[in-house]
């Protein structure tokens, strides 16, 4: 219980609690001016202990139940002192929630005055809101929803996982991999230590990157080249088998399992000893660089800039934000533990959003220089940050990787020196949202623009299977390639 305090984050605890500390005084016969005086406190601050708006200290909690003359353990009991009680808590609970708070209703005090079958009316409404709306879980909405429970987790842990880390560590040493980068030659090893056998085709399914054959052991690749590492997809292909991943059945699954296989991939191609190693050592010199950890390891910008996020933290006590960024702005991916604001919508999603003209994302693709690293500082409401961003290419165009932190870890980045400099206010749309007057109003009522429409608007549900894959070409597929089926006329062989 640290600090003495009673440790309860769910805003319910600290109702309950208040709830059975005003059935205990009105057992009493006591008013809240009454016990406030006994406690030699103002009548509001006992109203707000009361209405469970403020956490309680453990020393203060045994004094309340000395004057109320009860023992403490019955201030902490779980359960409701009253079914009047467990409804006002209910309600409030309701009410704090972010689907109230998304309808944008003013607050319903709970005053006596408010009878009991008030009340359950609207926890009946609320559960049946709650309701409609876990049943729209395979829509897009839903999937930013628990994107962003994900990434509030991973800025919790650091965006680092000890048990990936180790199944890292222990299927490398299945191949005797020592260090440095892990070599074409390593990772087909590696499947073979785990039974499995590469075959890469040209009729792969187009909905897929990749399809492993448990029964017959077969891990099926795309014969074509893509700006994709083929050890990445591999080594994903492996993750999955090896964390026993089954097709999942909803987005926190299929988001989870994404986050894992990722996860794991990347530790097995940049390994946490050896890249720890070279972190501190550029740490010491003061050249900390995802460009040079990239080259170290022989793997692309975006993963080294991801495994940058998952050890820097751990074990150089570095807070960092990192960036994924279409060039038309919209945010891709993002991760931070490092307070820094990313934009997000009504409900917290961050993917999709646009990022302020003025920040590293963005700017980057004003340099005309693509072999150097691109630095700046960036002056934002929550302080000054400085970032590095890269420019990659991907489906869709191009994309900028950024990485960052706030300016008082600057001294350890290369590029530190960058005297490139902006200012961004966004979220206040002041900022980059708003076009100049003049030019608003040299094209008012003059211009009609077509919109791209995305397919996403109008698909609740992908087609083929829960996570969009085309399953009845993917059977087909695994039919025409499977040991037992021989020879098919017409049909590529592996």
């Amino acid at each position: 219980m640290a600090h003495d305090d009673v440790d309860h984050d769910d805003s319910s605890d600290r109702l309950t609690i208040g709830r059975r500390i005003r059935a205990r005084r009105l057992e009493r016969g006591l008013s809240l001016r009454e016990l406030a005086e006994a406690l030699e406190r103002a009548p509001s601050q006992l109203s707000v202990i009361e209405n469970g708006r403020r956490e309680l200290r453990l020393g203060e909690l045994r004094r309340i139940a000395r004057v109320l003359g009860v023992e403490v353990e019955d201030l902490l009991r779980q359960e409701a002192p009253s079914r009047r009680a467990a409804l006002e808590i209910s309600l409030e609970k309701a009410q704090a929630g972010a689907l109230y708070q998304g309808l944008e209703l003013p607050d319903l005090p709970v005053r006596r005055s408010l009878s009991d079958a008030a009340i359950e009316t609207i926890l009946r409404l609320h559960d049946e809101l709650e309701r409609l709306h876990r049943e729209r879980a395979a829509t897009p909405e839903e999937a930013r929803r628990v994107n962003g429970q994900l990434r509030e987790e991973q800025s919790r842990s650091g965006n680092y996982y000890p048990e990936l880390e180790a199944t890292a560590r222990d299927l490398l040493a299945r191949i005797d991999h020592r260090g440095g980068p892990l070599s074409h030659r390593k990772v087909s090893l590696l499947a073979a230590e785990l039974g499995f056998s590469l075959h890469s085709v040209g009729d792969l399914p187009h909905s897929t990157r990749s399809i492993t054959d448990a029964e017959n052991m077969r891990i099926y690749l795309p014969l074509e080249r893509s700006a994709t590492d083929p050890r990445t997809t591999v080594l994903q292909a492996i993750a999955a088998h090896v964390l026993g991943e089954e097709e999942p059945a909803d987005y926190g699954e299929l988001l989870r399992q994404r986050v894992e296989v990722n996860y794991l991939a990347s530790a097995m191609l940049l390994p946490e000893a050896g890249a720890v190693d070279f972190l501190r050592a550029a740490k010491a010199q003061r050249e900390l660089s995802v460009e040079d950890l990239r080259d170290e390891f022989s793997v692309s910008y975006e993963i080294a800039a991801h495994r940058f996020t998952n050890l820097v933290t751990r074990h150089l006590d570095l807070p960092v934000h990192f960036l994924k960024t279409h060039f038309s702005g919209a945010i891709v991916k993002a991760y931070q533990n490092d307070e820094v604001r990313f934009p997000t919508d009504a409900l917290g999603a961050v993917e999709g959003q646009l990022v302020c003209r003025w920040w590293s994302a963005r700017q980057v693709f004003q340099s005309e220089d693509r072999m150097s690293p691109y630095c700046q500082y960036t002056d934002k409401p929550g302080g000054t940050y400085w970032c590095t961003s890269h420019i990659e290419p991907g489906p869709g165009g191009e994309f900028s990787i950024s990485v960052g932190t706030r300016f008082e870890h600057t001294r350890w980045f290369r590029g530190r020196e960058t005297t490139r400099r902006f200012a961004s206010s966004c979220p206040d749309q002041e900022c980059c949202r708003e076009p100049e007057p003049a030019a608003e109003d040299r094209w008012q009522g003059s211009v009609w623009p077509v919109a791209r429409l995305h397919a996403s608007l109008l698909a609740a549900m992908p087609s083929g299977t829960f996570t969009g894959v085309d399953r009845v070409a993917m059977l087909e597929f695994l039919d025409r390639h499977s040991p037992q089926q021989g020879p098919m006329t017409g049909m590529p062989q592996p």
